[in-house]
């Protein structure tokens, strides 16, 4: 167990829009326990006027403080400056896209879905009305409750910038498929993911990481061993 467990690569959490690092403190306490290193950051882009470039540069960040091999996994949002991110770093040994966006270069979150640039790219997307239904559905009420509270304004800045770099070209990728999301349709994802080198899917909403931490957490490990196979 001492030599597998030191065999395995390291794993940055980062979470999607509106969220936080909070969002990914139930499966971490399970890969925790189960002998894996984790880490989590926080993107400027949630609460502050702040870009993709940004949020690649606090996740370039990050990665500079972990020594070793690193998986990383992106939820949501979080795929495209992850995806930025990962084409500058050394120590990425495979991406994990969670019902995420695997954006390439020149591609928004906007464009991606046909919509145009807001007139004030330098302002804010209030929290979605009505976020349980559409983040939380499969998550137990009094959880989705507790993470709806925490949620935060997200910079339309980070929605209407394109990517100028896309990692997943050099660095293999998985992608899992949420089959309950209501966010990012499956149908969305299923396009996404023929960019990733392999394909899972949970039979999740668009937050396992509350919905089902358990199983969230065993498919993370499962892939980053994988990887370091």
């Amino acid at each position: 167990m001492e030599s597998d467990e030191l065999s395995r690569p390291a794993l940055l959490l980062v979470h999607g829009a509106w969220h936080a690092s909070w969002c990914w403190d139930e499966p971490r306490s399970v890969l925790d326990a189960d002998g894996w290193t984790t880490s989590a950051v926080d993107l400027p882009s949630a609460g502050q006027p702040a870009g993709i470039h940004d949020d690649a540069r606090a996740v370039l960040e990050e990665l500079g403080r972990i020594e070793g091999p690193v998986v990383v996994v992106a939820h949501s949002y979080g795929g495209i400056p992850v995806t930025q991110a990962v084409a500058e770093a050394a120590n990425v040994s495979h991406v994990v896209y969670l019902t995420s966006f695997q954006l390439d270069v020149g591609e928004s979150l906007l464009s991606f879905h046909g919509a145009p640039v807001p007139p004030d790219p330098n302002g804010f997307e209030a929290v979605p009305d009505d976020p349980i239904p559409l983040f939380f559905g499969d998550t137990p009420r009094a959880a989705a409750e507790a993470a709806v509270a925490r949620l935060v304004p997200q910079s339309t800045r980070s929605f209407s910038e394109p990517l100028t770099r896309a990692g997943w070209h050099t660095i293999p990728s998985t992608y899992v498929i949420c089959e309950q999301d209501q966010a990012i349709p499956v149908a969305r994802q299923e396009v996404l993911a023929a960019r990733a080198g392999a394909v899972h899917r949970l039979a999740s909403d668009h937050s396992p990481f509350l919905s089902a931490p358990g199983e969230c957490a065993a498919l993370l490990a499962k892939i980053a061993l994988g990887s370091a196979g």
